[in-house]
């Protein structure tokens, strides 16, 4: 674990799921296992603790042994809600978010993360992955939190435009694009694990 700052690990699982057919995504399984325990599993060795932002399920979440908390409001308003939830939450310096429907991703990986933000001192590092930015795969440092208040105040939501008005730099992928595969449909679970087994 990086002792240089309190680090807490953040798990997207707010969503609607609307293409999963409205199941919670962090709870289907894939190759046995729901598909949180891969972000869980990947968090562990370089956070404080890891945090579960949930807007539904909370029992069910709740069962892995970790804190689950919700949005500040109802409306399902994406991920720059679930982690200024995580940031309210915390007293740690840096968050470092994933989503819960991306079982490829490992400690690893996430390491490059919160080692180019902290090297660079950068308010955020993003992964990118020769072609395109991954925005819920981030090292942010929490100092930005007033700042996220106030976007989201102002019925803003897009996580790469609020991205671009800070230090962000990214994270570069490419030689293990893969690893971003996430999953929004029951069709593209079946297919990853037709492809993994």
């Amino acid at each position: 674990m990086n002792n240089s700052a309190k680090i807490t690990g953040v798990i997207l699982a707010g969503g609607l799921a609307r293409r999963m057919n409205h199941q919670d995504k962090g709870l289907v399984c894939y190759q046995g296992r729901p598909l949180v325990s891969y972000a869980i599993a990947a968090l562990a060795p370089l956070v404080h603790e890891t945090i579960i932002n949930a807007n539904r399920h909370h029992a069910e979440y709740q069962a892995f042994g970790l804190r689950v908390v919700a949005d500040q409001t109802d409306s399902f308003d994406g991920p720059l809600a679930g982690i200024l939830t995580a940031m309210i939450n915390t007293d740690a310096e840096v968050l470092l978010v994933v989503p819960c429907d991306a079982p490829l991703i490992t400690a690893a990986q996430l390491q490059k993360l919160l080692t180019t933000r902290a090297d660079l001192n950068a308010d955020v590092a993003v992964a990118y992955d020769g072609q395109q930015l991954h925005p819920v795969f981030l090292a942010i440092h929490t100092r930005l939190q007033s700042g996220l208040q106030d976007y989201l105040a102002s019925g803003e939501r897009k996580v790469q435009t609020w991205l671009a008005q800070h230090n962000t730099v990214p994270v570069d992928f490419s030689d293990t694009p893969e690893i971003f595969t996430n999953l929004n449909t029951l069709t593209e679970l079946s297919l990853l694990e037709a492809k993994t087994a």
